[in-house]
């Protein structure tokens, strides 16, 4: 676990929030391994899968699906969102720095410098993605004409991580909008999916759909969006505008 970058990240990300949850990743990593290279091979999500523990599988008294320990006397359903959350985060981190699976084995060769640089680049991310946020909310008729505010101004916190823009239309469908800068990542579609079915249970609404904006999508990304009727990927563009100076 890339801890240290992980703290800072989470510091940016989310000042509002005093637990990183470091204490539940370290049990996750011991007793499923180095979650940086289930991230890099593919198979993160499936830890984040056998984390999920519902209000049926409460009543229906169902053993712990996932591998982690747990004792007679506590709520599994309670302690699994727990983890849940965390490893979720956690991902969003892996997401935004781009994690790149060979990384694996230049961590020890990788200078200051690059350190440096791609820290830089991550707080140039962030800083863009929340100056489109603010902008956004300013103006979020400018995405669709009958979006109106749901969130009261506020980042929603779901089981899935934190939401960027909810909103509701007027259709009565609540609206998931997650920010990107530059090109969406591929994760970029689980991730919005997961705020989606999180934010549908919460809400006890089956009209639940999302908006992923970035300025450009891979074709992987486009392709699986296409298949998702309630799922929208708008572009975004920066326009500059240049008058004299009398």
């Amino acid at each position: 676990m890339r801890e240290e970058e992980y703290r800072k990240w989470f510091e940016q990300n989310a000042p509002n929030v005093k637990n990183p949850r470091i204490t539940e990743l370290r049990k996750i990593e011991s007793h499923y391994g180095n979650i940086d290279e289930h991230f890099a091979n593919g198979t993160y999500q499936g830890i984040i899968d056998s984390l999920q523990y519902s209000m049926k599988d409460k009543r229906e008294n169902k053993p712990n699906p996932s591998k982690i320990i747990m004792g007679d006397n506590v709520d599994l359903r309670e302690n699994l969102a727990t983890y849940k959350a965390a490893a979720m985060r956690y991902q969003e981190f892996l997401n935004d720095c781009e994690f790149q699976p060979d990384s694996l084995e230049t961590q020890g060769t990788i200078s200051n410098s690059d350190i440096a640089s791609n820290e830089e680049t991550q707080k140039q991310r962030l800083s863009i993605e929340r100056d489109m946020q603010v902008a956004l909310r300013r103006n979020i008729k400018s995405l669709e004409p009958s979006l109106k505010d749901f969130d009261g101004g506020k980042e929603l916190v779901v089981d899935s991580g934190r939401i960027d823009i909810t909103c509701e239309d007027n259709d009565g469908y609540i609206v998931v909008i997650e920010l990107k800068a530059g090109k969406a990542p591929e994760s970029s579609i689980a991730q919005i999916l997961g705020y989606m079915g999180d934010l549908a249970k919460a809400e006890n609404r089956s009209l639940v759909r999302g908006i992923l904006v970035a300025h450009d999508f891979s074709n992987r990304t486009k392709s699986a969006a296409s298949v998702v009727p309630t799922l929208k990927l708008m572009k975004y563009s920066i326009e500059f505008k240049f008058t004299a100076e009398e």
